[in-house]
């Protein structure tokens, strides 16, 4: 939405943000039912209730307007998450460790006007907060996790 690009650059790039559709689906992991076998997703978090996105690119856009403001969007997301039992996956990308004066040709991501000193002290301020309400581990260790605990709800895919 705050990406200044050409109409043609948009249709490239539409599937880097996913759409509307896949804000629907559930926050809590879940299996996917492909003939025989079964596929666990472990869905990148979103704020719950309201379902807003909170992965660390966003905490950097808000960082923009606010360092304060995005590690309070943050407890606040966490908060909610603790308060309706989700497990939060957040994801990192690269642009969240650099500046558009590391890569220029990415500036166009939100949040890369921010200075990559400040990326890292946001980032890890970040980290501390969620480490210190949730055990961090990584997607394979967290499936096997949600695997080990109980049944998971399985989704049946649509023909299209």
């Amino acid at each position: 939405m705050t990406c200044k690009l050409s109409k043609e650059e948009r249709k490239k790039r539409e599937a880097l943000f996913g759409g509307f559709k896949e804000g629907l689906q559930p926050l809590k992991p879940y299996q996917w039912k492909m003939g025989k076998d079964k596929l666990t997703e472990i869905p990148v978090t979103t704020m719950p209730i309201f379902k807003v996105p909170i992965h660390f690119s966003y905490i950097m856009y808000i960082s923009t307007f606010s360092s304060e403001l995005a590690l309070l969007y943050l407890r606040i997301a966490l908060w909610l998450c603790k308060l309706t039992r989700v497990q939060p996956s957040l994801l990192l990308h690269p642009t969240d460790f650099v500046s558009q004066e590391d890569v220029p040709e990415l500036s166009f991501f939100p949040g890369m006007s921010v200075p990559t000193y400040k990326k890292l002290a946001i980032v890890n301020k970040s980290l501390e907060l969620i480490s210190s309400q949730f055990n961090v581990l990584t997607v394979g260790q967290h499936a096997k996790f949600v695997g080990g605990i109980r049944e998971l709800p399985v989704l049946i895919p649509q023909k299209r």
